[in-house]
């Protein structure tokens, strides 16, 4: 595949942090980054399948955190700062992520792992003439292997 890699947007909460899990899961560490507010869950292993995947894609955080990734998650995962899709401001509804992830997204092949795709978000994904692959996570479980695994074998096929 020539020319610039494929993007890779992602989501914080429900992707790296699985906020919907009762309990903090295996693997995971709990980070007070906001006090007054539940903390958030982070693995370290994601930074390494993340570095992985850098290699191979753009990475671009797609999350309402915009900044604060790189500010709070960003070295927690031994990550670079990453440019950040900028979203009307918080609190939203999912589906106005659509119109920033399009501009940004162009005509360049894309991923988009967040967990709550909306209609829109399916629909922008299949109109669009260049390879788009929606990844949706369970907010209680988050960025998992197996995902990772497909990502590699999705940017492959290209």
């Amino acid at each position: 595949m020539g020319g610039r890699p494929p993007l890779l947007l992602l989501d914080v909460d429900g992707v790296l942090n699985p906020f919907a899990a009762d309990v903090c899961p295996e693997g995971y560490r709990e980070y007070a980054f906001f006090p007054e507010e539940e903390p958030v869950r982070l693995c370290e292993d994601h930074g390494r399948w993340l570095a992985t995947l850098a290699g191979r894609f753009e990475l671009v955080w797609a999350t309402g955190w915009e900044d604060q990734a790189n500010v709070f998650v960003a070295p927690v995962l031994n990550l670079p700062p990453l440019p950040v899709v900028r979203f009307p401001p918080a609190p939203f509804d999912p589906a106005e992520k659509v119109p920033a992830i399009k501009a940004l997204s162009g005509d360049r092949p894309a991923v988009w792992v967040d967990d709550a795709h909306t209609p829109e978000a399916r629909d922008w994904a299949r109109s669009r003439s260049v390879p788009t692959l929606l990844v949706t996570t369970d907010p209680s479980r988050g960025l998992t292997r197996d995902m990772i695994e497909g990502l590699l074998a999705w940017q492959a096929s290209l």
